[in-house]
């Protein structure tokens, strides 16, 4: 028993020895007193310290401060009852195209001031707020009588359109309308002036003898009405009217009421007329009157409309014509004016321009000689206002 015990005891002898020794250690470890930490120094701000450690970021500003807002707008309060007022001020302007030309020669008169122009509107005389000379490219159609009447008058029709045409620019956009009993389009607005030539060549045999001059001038105002700017109808007719709808009254209203459109005419067949006047009795009378007639309504479509009319006799005077009217289309003097009597009741407007010195006085234009020259002054002699839509 007592060898048993012994056995025992040094057995577990050891395992009290390795504990005995162990409770030192443990506790020599926890009273190793430990070093003191130095506290992290943090990097400034702008990079990495010697020790990179933390990265530091750079400190936010202060938010800066905001710019002051705008000041609200006033509130206007309406009175009660009073609903919301718009005001609206339409102060009307007129444009006014005024040529002046030599009579003798029709060469256009340069150099002139705003000081030299007086316009009167109804008698009242206006203020000229706007002047300046202007030269630019030329819109025009031409509406040309091609009927089965004597040849004569088809051969002055043609030359002159011809003529017409030599005067073109490429700037240009001409249009060719010829008429009898109706209207006929021949070429649209274009700048070639081959389609325009091969227009002219291709009118050999008309259809009708009838020749309704104040229907295809009424179709012609039409036409130019869409289009924009100013606008030139040169008409080279007999300007006989045989059985159209509208009456010389009416067509004439129709081209006063027009804008922006000057009319010239050409008339043809001069020749004949001039070799058979005053001949065949009471119907060579009659004959004669209709084309004296003829003459004062074509008179009258240019004088309506600031144009002129020309009257030729011989095919050699076609060249000069044309060159005159080239001339006065192309150089003109612009007149801008607020009329005093600011009313859009679509009223007729009379006008009257005046062409005068420093001192008031009508201008006296001489040549090298200091010989007087009489000149024209083209402008349209009125105007319908607008009419003020409700």
């Amino acid at each position: 028993m007592l060898l048993l015990k012994s056995r025992v005891f040094f057995r577990i002898l050891p395992l009290i020895l390795m504990g005995a020794l162990a409770v030192p250690m443990l506790g020599a470890q926890q009273s190793v007193p430990q070093k003191p930490t130095e506290p992290a120094v943090e990097p400034e701000a702008g990079g990495p310290a010697a020790d990179p450690g933390a990265i530091a970021l750079p400190k936010r500003k202060a938010a800066e401060e905001a710019p002051a807002p705008a000041p609200a707008e006033p509130k206007v309060i309406n009175p009660e009852g009073m609903g919301n007022i718009t005001l609206h001020v339409n102060v009307p302007e007129v444009t006014v195209d005024v040529g002046v030309l030599i009579e003798k020669n029709h060469q256009f008169v340069p150099g002139l001031k705003p000081s030299n122009f007086k316009v009167y509107e109804n008698g009242i005389e206006q203020k000229v707020i706007g002047f300046k000379r202007v030269e630019a490219p030329v819109t025009a159609l031409m509406l040309c009588e091609f009927a089965a009447n004597s040849y004569a008058f088809i051969y002055d029709m043609k030359n002159a359109a011809y003529a017409f045409a030599q005067q073109l620019r490429p700037q240009d956009y001409v249009a060719m309308m010829t008429f009898d009993m109706r209207t006929q389009i021949v070429t649209d607005f274009t700048q070639d002036k081959r389609q325009l030539l091969d227009g002219i060549n291709i009118l050999q045999i008309p259809a009708f003898s009838e020749t309704n001059l104040f229907d295809a001038l009424s179709e012609s105002i039409d036409r130019l009405s869409r289009v924009e700017g100013r606008k030139y109808l040169l008409v080279i007719a007999s300007g006989r009217d045989t059985m159209s709808r509208l009456t010389f009254d009416k067509i004439l209203k129709r081209v006063k009421a027009s804008r922006d459109i000057t009319i010239f005419t050409v008339s043809t067949g001069g020749f004949v007329r001039t070799i058979n006047e005053g001949r065949g009795g009471m119907m060579g009378a009659m004959r004669d009157m209709t084309y004296l007639q003829a003459d004062n309504e074509m008179r009258a479509f240019t004088t309506a409309t600031g144009g002129l009319s020309y009257f030729p006799r011989f095919t050699g005077e076609f060249p000069d014509i044309f060159r005159n009217i080239d001339q006065s289309i192309r150089a003109k003097y612009q007149l801008i004016y607020r009329p005093t009597n600011a009313q859009q009741d679509g009223s007729y407007r009379k006008l009257r321009v005046a062409v005068v010195d420093e001192e008031g006085n009508p201008l006296r234009i001489q040549d090298e000689k200091h010989k007087p020259l009489k000149y024209d002054i083209l402008a349209r002699d009125g105007y319908n206002a607008r009419q003020q839509v409700e």
